[in-house]
């Protein structure tokens, strides 16, 4: 059995398969509790072979989790760092290792569910949008605030706005909190849709859209755009980086 780990900012998910069966979960995290947390977690989960993880998190939030992992199972996990090439995925950054572990998975995911070019959606703490051609090269992408840090940064950052919250699809918004709500999922979706657009351009009408991350689920009734909700893309990734692995 294989654990896949896709340790962010702000939340951890995971799947364990062993080639046929799938299941996965996800938990907000803090560096405060993480061994708890990992305890509540993983704790009735059966000793994995293989450990793999993707970490945007801090240096000290991934110590933690491979500490962890460490103790209660005696296996070193496998953190991912990015390569020139892998899994029929061309790196195109000009410093490949600056490329997030959580993006080049989810690109090796998209690679796997289709030979057409990709414009790749994650939305989680930030929003990227990346571009994958239907050779399978990286071109590059687009990162922004996503949804939390942005209703965050107007909570903080004026005077006259003190909650975030309300309802995304009213909007015109009547109420303050509902303009918020409206104002950054429609901003978003606006800057995603331009962006896709523009790659379209680019890819070729045969482009496929695909979306992932903890957001994902928030923004999709208002885009306009026909998009794949690929909920699980970065551990999709991992499963295949995991198969490769000894």
């Amino acid at each position: 059995m294989s654990l896949l780990v896709d340790l962010g900012n702000s939340r951890l998910k995971w799947a364990v398969t062993d080639g046929t069966t799938w299941e996965s979960d996800a938990v907000l995290i803090n560096d405060e509790e993480v061994a708890t947390q990992l305890t509540a977690c993983w704790s009735a989960l059966s000793p994995p072979e293989k450990v793999v993880v993707a970490s945007v998190a801090s240096a000290t939030r991934l110590h933690a989790v491979s500490a962890w992992v460490q103790a209660r199972w005696s296996v070193a996990p496998r953190v991912v760092q990015p390569q020139r090439q892998q899994l029929g995925v061309t790196n195109g950054y000009h410093d490949v290792a600056s490329l997030g572990s959580d993006r080049w998975a989810a690109l090796i995911a998209a690679r796997h569910l289709t030979r057409k070019p990709v414009c790749l959606i994650d939305c989680g703490t930030a929003v990227t949008v990346d571009a994958l051609s239907a050779d399978g090269e990286f071109l590059g992408g687009v990162i922004f605030p996503g949804l939390r840090l942005l209703r965050r940064s107007l909570i903080t950052e004026t005077a006259g706005i003190l909650a975030a919250g309300g309802d995304p699809e009213s909007y015109p918004g009547r109420t303050t909190v509902d303009g918020v709500a409206a104002g950054t999922a429609v901003g978003l979706c606006g800057a995603i849709e331009r962006i896709a657009g523009d790659y379209r351009r680019m890819l070729g009408d045969a482009m496929e859209v695909m979306i992932t991350g903890g957001d994902a689920a928030r923004l999709l009734p208002q885009l306009s755009l026909t998009v794949t909700h690929v909920p699980d893309l970065v551990l999709r990734g991992l499963a295949r980086i995991a198969e490769q692995s000894p």
